[in-house]
């Protein structure tokens, strides 16, 4: 699976920020929304969210994704 990398830099407000969205499967035969975030050059904090099939995994991935876009992240 391809991994999304969201960031968002404002330079002005000392503000360098990423995001990351993955969909991959887990050891138990589900789906997992990978999350991690944190600021540029640091270690980020890493959220995992378990789906029983993919489309629902890829579901959650669009709309994290679409409301990251509306707070400002823009894709590398």
């Amino acid at each position: 699976m391809h991994a999304i990398l969201l960031h968002r830099i404002d330079p002005a407000r000392n503000m360098r920020r990423f995001y990351r969205l993955e969909v991959a499967p887990d050891l138990f035969g589900r789906w997992c929304l990978v999350a991690e975030w944190g600021r540029i050059g640091r270690a980020g904090r890493l959220h995992m969210a378990a789906f029983d099939d993919l489309a629902q995994a890829r579901e959650a991935l669009a709309r994290q994704r679409r409301v990251k876009v509306r707070r400002g992240y823009a894709a590398l």
